[in-house]
C-alpha cells in the first residue's frame, strides 16, 4: 500500500494536517519523534515509558530525602531505615500528586515534578542552626524524637509557595517572558546541566567502571540501535503475531540502568565487589540495603501533617524564597526545552504563569505532606524525551500514577531506592549532557557573528560556573551582619542558573543591540509566540495543547473569569446570534 502523508503507522498523527493550496506550511513535530506531545502509545507501551520516566527521575528523589535525613536527626543504621523509608514513599507520592496536576491543569506539557536540589541549600542551611544541631545539643538520636527543625522546615517550604503561586496566578512571570529572548535561555538552561557536573561525577566515581559501562549501554541503545525493531509488541490482525517494536529507542535509559544493576548484582553474590565501606567500589554492591527493604512496609500512605504541625520562622521562610525563585528560573528553561523535545509549540504567557502557580501549589503540598523539599520540574526528565523521542504527555501521567503507586507500596519505593549509586552516577552524566546541549542549541536563534552576543553568551555562562564555585569553597565570605539577608544572598549566588540566567537577562537587556542581533525576531518566527502573535503557521491541535481540558464554551462563567485571569487561556467569543427577522411570523 502507498504511504500516506501525515500518517505514521496505522495512526493519523494528529500535529500533520495537509495545509490547503493558498496557507503558508504548518508546523508539525520532528519526524524523529516516535510519539509527540499528543500521541498516545498502546497503554502496554505507555506504562513501560511511565516506569522508565520514574527511574530516570529515581536519582533525585531518592537523593533528597537521603541527604536531609542526616540533619533531621535521624539515627544511621537499622533504627533510622524505617524513618528514612517514610521520607522517600512521602516523596514519592507527592511528586506523583504534582505530576498528574501538571499534566493535567498545569502547563500540560509532558514535564515530570518531583523533589529539586535548589531547594535543599536553603533547608540544610536552617537545619545547620547550631540550636537545631543533634550532636550539639545533646539531643538523643532516636526516630521516636521529633525535633522542632523539619517543623520549621515544612512551614517555611510552605510560606515561600503562596509567593510562587502569587507570582503565577497575577501573570508577573508571562509578563517577564516579553523580555526574555536566546541569550536569556540559553545560559539558564545550560547551566542546570553544567551545575550539577559535579554531583553526577561524585556518583560516577564510587566505581568508574560500572558507570562508563552504564553509560556505553545508554549510549549504544540510544545513538547505535536506535533503528533496530525487535518483535516483542503482540497484535492480532489477521491472526496472532509479534509486531517490531524500537525498543532500544523508546527504553535506552531503563534498559541501560537496568543490565548496569544486574552486573552490579553478579558482582555482589560473586565477591567481586569489597565488603569494607572505605573500600573502593563499596557502593557499587546491591545489597547494602538489604535491611531497608526488610523493614519497609508493605503499605503507606503518606498523609498531611504525619510529622506534626508545621511552623514558621522569619529566617526560614526569607531563606527559602531563595529556592523559589531559582526554581522558578529554572522551570522556565525546563519548559521551553520540553516544548522544543516533545514537538509541542513553546509555551504561551498564559501556560507560563499556570505553570508557575502550579509548582507553588506542588511546593505547598510538599510542605504539608511533609517531604523536607518543594517541588520543580526535572531536567532530567527533559533530557530523556531528547533520547527516547518520545514527548508523549500520556506517557508522563503514566508515570504520575506509576510514582503516587510506588509512594503508597513501600517495598518498591525501598527497592528502587537501592539503585547502586554508580548506575545513577553514569545515567545522569548522560542525562545533563543533554540538557546542556538544548540550552545551547537555543543560541542558533541569535546572530552569534556578533561581538555583543558572543560576550553576552560566554560571560553569563562564565560566571554562573565560577561564583557558585568560588562562594562554596568561602562559605563565610558573605556578612553583612544580618543572618537572613546573609542565607538569600548565600543561597542565590551559589545557584548557576539563577547567577548565569540573571546576567544573561539583564546584559541582553541593557547592552544595545537590535532585535534581530538580539534573535528575538528569529526566536518569535521559530516558536510562534502565540498569546499576541501569529500562531497560525501550527496546527490547531498543536495550538491548543496547552489551553484547559475544559469546554468553556458550556460554562459561560467559566469563560468569563477565564478572560480575566493571566494563568488561563482565554476562550474565544462565541459568535452573534443572527438577526431575526420580524416579518416573518413564528407560531406559538
Amino acid at each position: 500500500m502507498p504511504s500516506v502523508p501525515g500518517r505514521v503507522g496505522d495512526r493519523q498523527h494528529p500535529a500533520l494536517k495537509l495545509p490547503s493550496v493558498n496557507s503558508p506550511p504548518l508546523v508539525t513535530p520532528s519526524s524523529t519523534l516516535a510519539y509527540s506531545i499528543l500521541d498516545s502509545p498502546p497503554w502496554p507501551l505507555c506504562l513501560l515509558l511511565g516506569l522508565q520516566h520514574c527511574v530516570t527521575a529515581m536519582g533525585g528523589l531518592v537523593a533528597i530525602p537521603l541527604l536531609l535525613s542526616r540533619f533531621l536527626c535521624v539515627p544511621p543504621g537499622q533504627p533510622g531505615d524505617e524513618v528514612r523509608s517514610h521520607l522517600v514513599s512521602t516523596i514519592l507520592f507527592v511528586s506523583g500528586m504534582c505530576t498528574l496536576l501538571q499534566a493535567t491543569v498545569g502547563i500540560r506539557l509532558p514535564i515530570v515534578q518531583g523533589g529539586t536540589f535548589t531547594f535543599l541549600v536553603p533547608s540544610v542551611a536552617l537545619l545547620s542552626l547550631p540550636e537545631w544541631r543533634c550532636e550539639e545539643a545533646g539531643r538523643p538520636l532516636s526516630p521516636l524524637y521529633r525535633p522542632p527543625s523539619p517543623l520549621q522546615l515544612q512551614g517555611a517550604i510552605m510560606v515561600a509557595s503562596c509567593f510562587q503561586m502569587l507570582l503565577g496566578c497575577s501573570g508577573a512571570m508571562g509578563w517577564l517572558l516579553r523580555l526574555v529572548g536566546p541569550l536569556s535561555i540559553a545560559p539558564t538552561v545550560a547551566l542546570i546541566g553544567l551545575s550539577l557536573v559535579r554531583s553526577a561525577a561524585t556518583s560516577a566515581g564510587h566505581h568508574w567502571g560500572v558507570a562508563c559501562m552504564t553509560i556505553a549501554l545508554i549510549v549504544l541503545f540510544s545513538q547505535y540501535l536506535r533503528d533496530l525493531h525487535v518483535p516483542l509488541l503482540p497484535a492480532w490482525r489477521g491472526g496472532p503475531r509479534l509486531k517490531p517494536l524500537p525498543i532500544f529507542k523508546l527504553f535506552p535509559v531503563l534498559l541501560g540502568m537496568g543490565l548496569a544493576w544486574l552486573v552490579c548484582h553478579l558482582l555482589t553474590v560473586c565477591g567481586g565487589l569489597p565488603h569494607q565501606p572505605d573500600a573502593y567500589g563499596y557502593l557499587a554492591r546491591t545489597d547494602l540495603k538489604a535491611e531497608a527493604m526488610g523493614s519497609a512496609p508493605w503499605i503507606y500512605l503518606p498523609y498531611p501533617g504525619q510529622w506534626g504541625v508545621p511552623s514558621v520562622s522569619a529566617a526560614g521562610a526569607v531563606g527559602m524564597l531563595a529556592g523559589v525563585v531559582s526554581s522558578v528560573v529554572e522551570s522556565v528553561g525546563d519548559y521551553h526545552a520540553c516544548a522544543r523535545l516533545s514537538g509541542a509549540p513553546p509555551p504561551p504567557r498564559h501556560a507560563v504563569n499556570r505553570g508557575i502557580a502550579l509548582e507553588g501549589l506542588g511546593c505547598l503540598l510538599a510542605g504539608a505532606w511533609g517531604t523536607g523539599n518543594g517541588t520543580t520540574s526535572y531536567s532530567e526528565n527533559v533530557a530523556a524525551i531528547g533520547i527516547t523521542k518520545v514527548g508523549s504527555r500520556s506517557v508522563v501521567l503514566s508515570a504520575g500514577l506509576w510514582l503516587l503507586l510506588l509512594g503508597v507500596f513501600g517495598k518498591a519505593g525501598a527497592l528502587l531506592a537501592c539503585i547502586p549509586e554508580p548506575v545513577i552516577g553514569g545515567m545522569l552524566i548522560v542525562m545533563f549532557g543533554v540538557i546542556t546541549a538544548v540550552g545551547i542549541s537555543s543560541l542558533q536563534f541569535a546572530d552569534m557573528n556578533s561581538p555583543r552576543n558572543i560576550f553576552i553568551a560566554g560571560f553569563s555562562l562564565f560566571v554562573g560556573l565560577a561564583v557558585p564555585a568560588w562562594l562554596e569553597q568561602n562559605p563565610e565570605s558573605i556578612a553583612t551582619g544580618v543572618p537572613g539577608l546573609d542565607q538569600v544572598i548565600q543561597v542565590l549566588l551559589t545557584t548557576s542558573t539563577f547567577v548565569g540566567g540573571a546576567l544573561g537577562f539583564i546584559l541582553d537587556n541593557t547592552v544595545p543591540g537590535s532585535s534581530e542581533e538580539r534573535g528575538l525576531e528569529a526566536w518569535r518566527r521559530a516558536h510562534g509566540e502565540a498569546d499576541g502573535s501569529d500562531s497560525s503557521a501550527y496546527s490547531p491541535e498543536l495550538q491548543n495543547c496547552y489551553d484547559l481540558p475544559l469546554d468553556l464554551s458550556r460554562l459561560p462563567r467559566l469563560a468569563a473569569l477565564c478572560r480575566v485571569l493571566p494563568c488561563c487561556p482565554s476562550p474565544a467569543l462565541p459568535p452573534p446570534l443572527p438577526p431575526v427577522d420580524k416579518d416573518i411570523p413564528c407560531d406559538v
